[in-house]
């Protein structure tokens, strides 16, 4: 027979192994992200990567998700997405058909893509002509890169959707942090599958400081968040850091994250990405 001194010790290595399996279940991540990223076109957008794949990681483990992110964009394949319930481009687009391919399915089959600032940019001519159809006109609806402000500044952004779960815990206006911001070829309002979340608000005009005039925006309407209701995404205008380009520097003068209340609107889109649900409050 078993001694009880044994039998004690067979208990307490038997919940130690129930501890260890339950710790194991809880962190299990909740579902895997993976960030694709550029970071070779202007110091502002690769400053805000650098920035991005410190900050994601930390929220990742915050709110029990995976966050990967790569450089290599072979990796935009079916059976490397598979392991993905949310993809998201930092800072450009595929270039290579075959990718670009690969990302389409994945979008018509049901992921999840968050993507930032310059991942929307196409302009021809340019490094990034505007040759991908599906992407730019169907999918983002906005068309090419029309123009933008300078330089960087914040500004006040009205949520124009609160039901929806990005920014459904939003205030109704906000102020982001300093942006370059775009305006695009398309009138996204007269698109009826792209559904407006944000845009700046009038009281932040003039926006921009020049020294061209024509950067300096004074009136007009002008979409930053925005999702297309045939797909599972959100696009942000938000991605390019102020840098101290006069001084010659190029440190960073501004940020992205650590603003509350855009932290919050790209932590609940992310929440809806992966889970199709609201992020908790902790």
């Amino acid at each position: 027979m078993l001694s009880i001194k044994k039998i004690s010790a067979f208990a307490l290595a038997l919940l130690c192994l129930c501890m260890a399996g339950s710790s194991y279940a809880q962190k299990k991540p909740r579902f895997n992200v993976i960030a694709f990223y550029t970071a070779k076109n202007d110091q502002a957008h690769i400053s805000f990567v650098h920035e991005a794949n410190k900050w994601f990681p930390l929220m990742a483990e915050k709110y029990n998700f995976a966050y990967d992110s790569t450089n290599n964009w072979s990796n935009l394949n079916e059976a490397y997405l598979a392991k993905y319930k949310v993809v998201i481009f930092l800072d450009t687009r595929p270039e290579d058909p075959a990718q670009r391919a690969a990302f389409e399915k994945y979008m018509k089959n049901g992921g999840g893509w968050m993507g930032f600032h310059f991942s929307a940019f196409a302009l021809t001519p340019s490094d990034f002509n505007a040759d991908w159809n599906w992407y730019h006109n169907d999918f983002l609806g906005s068309g090419q890169y029309g123009s933008n402000t300078w330089r960087p500044t914040s500004a006040i952004l009205r949520v124009e959707d609160r039901t929806h779960p990005a920014t459904k815990n939003l205030p109704e206006t906000f102020k982001a942090s300093p942006n370059e911001w775009y305006r695009w070829e398309k009138d996204l309002r007269k698109n009826p599958d792209i559904k407006i979340l944000a845009s700046i608000d009038s009281s932040s005009f003039p926006l921009g400081t020049g020294p061209k005039q024509n950067e300096i925006w004074h009136s007009g309407y002008y979409p930053v968040v925005w999702t297309n209701k045939n797909y599972k995404m959100i696009y942000f205008n938000m991605g390019h850091n102020d840098i101290d380009y006069e001084g010659k520097t190029n440190k960073d003068l501004s940020h992205t994250f650590g603003n509350p209340v855009e932290d919050k609107l790209i932590l609940d889109a992310i929440e809806w990405l992966g889970t199709g649900n609201k992020i908790s409050n902790k």
